[in-house]
């Protein structure tokens, strides 16, 4: 790689990192009475409820009537709205009642918001009325605050992604920033994006129990699009998108294409106060409306680096391609033990009812209590977070799209796993194979390198989750860092929901002292972590 200036994003890691002699000092008291609202509500707009579809098909409904919805259409959109972000538990506090949703957030404060947009035509049936809508968790519905057909719009705000060309709905989930500053400042859009990766998560899997398929869209002009749903674009900001196609109609079968397009890397970077951090690399990640005048999205191959030079004298904008093939797992350590890994798929159950069982029971572990998992949990676990194609038969994607997964790395470190000596090891996933790296109990080093956070020293095993940030600049521009972290907040998902279907504790931790995971564990220096998850035996209440 070329010597080059580190980019705003590389400045921002930098900038948010913990560091042992300067955390106290890394954090504010927080005013619980200025915590953010955590819904956001319209007082404009015609609510479509969801709630009586919940179980299934509503016939005869008069809210059917009024929409001119096919009721199994709404019934489908129910269940997967309620299963990919839908409120699962009230919890009374003295501070008030915390409500819980399917997807997991840092802190309980759910920075992302999720919209729909529908052209208003369905092969064969009555679709969703054109318009935008609004889906409010806190009362499971769909408020239509926008009343025309708007799909032209998001076609061209998508740079004519061609899976827009034949699907009629689409979801775009937003981040309103201020919802995880308040508490974590800075480093908040770390957990901003790997909150949305969780829910994309769910978005995949959901949408698999009621033949639906997201196709995920990185790659847009981000202006366009919070124009599109009137947003503030400082306040609250697209971040994902997704074509919505449904597998019951032959002609939405669609490939899976390209996702990611590239954003400039900002190289000259000003001095920035800290609350500036978070808005400036929002802003320097977006893609703007003169991108693309070039682009062919059906000939990008999925992962496929493509960047906008910017102009010079008033030049126009240079579409530059960068291919990059994968054939090999990246890190083959010399002399380490390997461990091959063998298993059989998860049940997920007839008709995927298993998963939606789990994914409405999930909860964060609290706490370990110390006790081991076996090789065949810990194998199992791994092989459903990254080997989809072994569940096609029984309903799941089997290559769901990530934004650039070929950049994400992963760490397992060793405690307690019945069959397997503790210590920390590489996972090769396309070898299908733990490699051995370091030969020691971590116990007590990771429950410092999670801020003495008790999960990390009782877990059984720590997922650490990396990337290579120079690379993935140079690939991605500064969009790199969105990217990185909805994919690793994706793949943490899916042993989320792992863990909980085979009765393990499983919790997430995205704060961590960034330099030392490195030193201690022996983790490649150029590899930037981007998230930790817990895994062991939950403590009974």
């Amino acid at each position: 790689m070329t010597d080059v200036s580190p980019s705003l994003a590389q400045h921002y890691h930098e900038r948010t990192k913990y560091h042992p002699d300067t955390i106290a000092q890394q954090g504010r008291s927080l005013d619980w009475s200025q915590q953010p609202d955590g819904f956001k509500t319209y007082q404009i707009g015609a609510t479509l409820d969801l709630k009586p579809y919940i179980n299934g098909e509503r016939e005869g409904a008069e809210d059917t009537e009024l929409w001119g919805a096919d009721p199994l259409l709404l019934a489908r959109l129910s269940q997967f709205l309620l299963c990919s972000y839908g409120l699962t538990q009230k919890i009374s506090t003295p501070s008030g009642d915390l409500y819980l949703r399917a997807a997991p957030s840092a802190g309980g404060l759910y920075p992302a918001e999720i919209y729909l947009i529908s052209s208003g035509r369905q092969s064969g049936r009555k679709g969703l009325p054109a318009g935008l809508y609004s889906y409010q968790p806190q009362t499971h519905s769909l408020v239509r605050f926008w009343d025309e057909d708007r799909w032209p719009q998001l076609r061209e705000a998508c740079l004519w992604h061609p899976n827009l060309e034949g699907t009629h709905l689409a979801l775009v989930v937003t981040g309103i920033f201020e919802r995880s500053a308040w508490r974590y400042q800075a480093r908040a859009y770390r957990r901003i994006c790997l909150d949305t990766g969780h829910l994309l998560g769910n978005l995949e899997l959901a949408a698999a129990m009621v033949d639906l398929c997201p196709h995920m869209i990185g790659g847009f002009v981000d202006e366009a699009v919070n124009e599109l749903l009137y947003l503030d674009g400082e306040l609250e900001g697209a971040i994902a998108i997704a074509a919505l196609a449904d597998r019951l109609d032959v002609d939405q079968n669609l490939p899976h294409l390209a996702t990611s397009l590239a954003s400039p890397a900002q190289r000259e970077v000003e001095p920035l106060d800290e609350d500036a951090l978070l808005p400036a690399l929002h802003q320097a990640s977006q893609i703007t409306a003169d991108f693309g005048a070039t682009l062919n999205w059906r000939t990008l191959p999925k992962g496929t680096g493509f960047t906008c030079e910017p102009n010079i004298a008033g030049a126009a904008p240079k579409t530059v391609e960068r291919v990059e093939e994968v054939v090999a797992d990246k890190y083959n350590f010399p002399f380490c033990d390997r461990v091959p890994l063998k298993s059989e798929p998860i049940n997920w159950g007839s008709d995927l009812s298993g998963l939606r069982e789990t994914i409405l029971q999930r909860r964060s572990t609290r706490s370990y209590n110390g006790g081991d998992l076996t090789l065949n949990e810990l194998q199992a676990l791994l092989h459903f977070t990254y080997q989809p194609d072994a569940y096609l038969l029984q309903g799941l994607d089997d290559d769901p799209d990530y934004f650039d997964l070929t950049s994400i790395e992963t760490f397992v470190a060793v405690s307690g796993v019945k069959g397997l000596d503790a210590g920390c090891y590489y996972y090769a996933p396309k070898a299908q194979e733990l490699r051995q790296i370091r030969f020691k109990n971590f116990r007590r080093e990771l429950h410092y390198l999670c801020l003495g956070q008790d999960l990390g020293r009782d877990a059984a095993a720590v997922v650490f989750h990396t990337a290579d940030l120079g690379a993935a600049v140079e690939k991605w521009g500064d969009r790199a860092y969105r990217y990185l972290h909805l994919d690793a907040g994706h793949l943490g998902q899916r042993l989320n929901l792992a863990a909980i279907r085979l009765q393990l504790g499983v919790s997430g931790i995205a704060g961590f002292f960034d330099d030392q995971v490195n030193d201690v564990l022996g983790i490649p220096e150029d590899e930037a972590v981007l998230y930790i998850t817990t895994l062991g035996q939950p403590r009974a209440r």
